[in-house]
């Protein structure tokens, strides 16, 4: 058996606080591009140091590269499903789906409380489907469109989608977080659902009355003018039907039915795609430019799957909208979830993320210090693996001896992985939640994360509902049989 390497902390740190100095720099010097290229190199170049440490310490290479290997495979079905959403937000574009939701998504939206409703909206969707990424890549799109007519910042319209959209992802049991998380601390998935109600529901009020505060104090320019001037765009270039809105609805109860989200998404795309040929001839025209019909279709389809489209709108304001970039359109995400898998799996083959949680869990002194332990467990494998199953896998075998000898029940745990783990990594733009969700809104995780309220503060209710104490469920000790009689 090979002898376990030694490290100090703060050589096992070193690797960390150099990705943390290389990807301060780059959004220093590189902005808002830091996706095309920046973060990933940062991220490679930091397992290059962890590599180089390992090796010095007399660690095999291979070892070290089956681990990178092992982290990448790990993330493979997210990169998948990511580039089927970027299938499905071009077929959805280019049938008029999205468009289609827009229009009548100005006929009721009054603006004061557009924020409010795309919470709700988002939370109620992503409770049904139980998928934050499916919510933002379908509905969340529209209502971005809707928020850019009325005048809204596009950091705050994507903090009220990503807020919503995470409350689902963390209490729907149809969610794959929803369930790995009791499976790791060892309790069933209902009690763990209802626990989490004691954090969950006062963090979603708090998040209604700020965005309802910030709703009721923004000003809105010739709202009905734009509005008037969105609409009319739209149907300059859209066939715009209430037909249309089978193709969302039809996903989503495929979705219910619990099929997988890898042909579920991909039945979406294809769906969008048919209704595109049939509603939208004109453009598919436009897009294919062949020599007939059918040529005209094969090509427009394909283009709207895998390549940039854009449909000229008669209106600056929602120019955007009409635009998508299909699978190519995610490329740089993937590549960025690939570097942050190397680098993540580089640091756990090593040896060198396990003497930092060692270092962490030496620590615990009370339930309060242990919950807060956790979360910041839960963040730290966020900003380090960059993968959100990680960041509750890893603290869950972690801590779940700790919390059942500081005589807490498993639900403690669970809750805490999800109030940290879960939430936390869209506020990561390395992360692949974080990257995923930025992409596909075409917002930068700097622009959102500031009003991304319901994922600031889970956190910060576990810690406060532990360090008050309440709710706090114990194991009961065992009666003895001289306490029996």
């Amino acid at each position: 058996m090979e002898k376990a390497i030694k490290y100090s902390l703060g050589l096992a740190l070193l690797p960390v606080f150099v990705l943390m100095v290389l990807l301060t720099l780059n959004v220093y010097w590189f902005g808002d591009d830091t996706l095309g290229g920046a973060n990933q190199i940062a991220l490679l170049l930091s397992a290059a140091v962890v590599s180089i440490i390992a090796r010095a310490k007399g660690m095999n290479w291979f070892k070290v590269r089956e681990g990178i290997l092992k982290s990448i495979d790990t993330a493979m079905p997210a990169m998948l499903i990511l580039l089927l959403i970027g299938s499905l937000a071009g077929t959805w574009m280019v049938s008029g789906v999205i468009p289609t939701m827009v229009y009548y998504g100005l006929m009721i939206v009054h603006p004061p409380v557009f924020l409010v409703a795309t919470v709700i909206v988002t939370a109620i969707v992503s409770v049904s489907t139980g998928s934050s990424w499916s919510t933002v890549a379908t509905i969340g799109v529209a209502l971005m469109g809707i928020g850019s007519a009325l005048g809204i910042s596009e950091g705050l319209v994507a903090g009220a989608i990503v807020s919503g959209s995470y409350f689902g992802d963390k209490i729907s049991p149809l969610s794959d977080t929803t369930n790995l998380a009791p499976a790791m601390a060892g309790t069933d998935l209902f009690t763990h659902v209802r626990y989490m109600l004691y954090t969950t529901v006062p963090t979603m009020l708090l998040t209604l009355i700020i965005f309802a505060i910030i709703g009721f104090n923004l000003e809105f320019k010739a709202i009905d003018a734009n509005i008037a001037q969105v609409q009319q765009s739209i149907l300059d270039s859209f066939n715009v039907s209430p037909w249309l809105f089978l193709v969302p609805i039809v996903l989503f109860a495929v979705i219910l039915l619990k099929l997988p989200p890898l042909p579920s998404l991909l039945f979406g795309t294809l769906l969008g795609g048919i209704f595109a040929l049939w509603f939208q001839p004109e453009i598919m025209a436009q897009i294919g430019q062949g020599t007939n019909l059918w040529e005209n279709a094969y090509k427009s389809f394909f283009k709207a799957m895998f390549g940039e489209v854009r449909i000229e709108a008669s209106s600056p304001i929602i120019a955007d909208l009409f635009h998508s970039k299909g699978m190519q359109g995610m490329l740089n995400t993937i590549w960025l979830i690939i570097s942050a898998m190397v680098f993540g799996g580089a640091l756990e083959a090593s040896g060198m993320l396990k003497r930092i949680t060692d270092a962490i869990i030496s620590r615990i002194k009370s339930t309060f210090s242990l919950v807060a332990s956790t979360v910041g467990t839960c963040m730290f494998f966020n900003l380090t693996t960059s993968d959100q199953y990680i960041a509750i896998v890893v603290p869950g075998k972690m801590y779940a001896e700790v919390y059942r000898e500081k005589g807490l029940k498993p639900e403690v745990l669970s809750r805490t992985l999800e109030d940290a783990g879960t939430v936390t990594s869209v506020l990561i733009p390395w992360n692949t939640c974080g990257a995923t969700q930025s992409t596909v809104l075409g917002v930068s995780v700097w622009a959102y994360a500031p009003y991304a309220f319901f994922n600031i503060i889970s956190p910060l209710m576990t810690m406060l509902v532990a360090a008050l104490n309440y709710k706090i469920r114990r194991i009961e000790p065992e009666k003895t049989h001289s306490d029996i009689l």
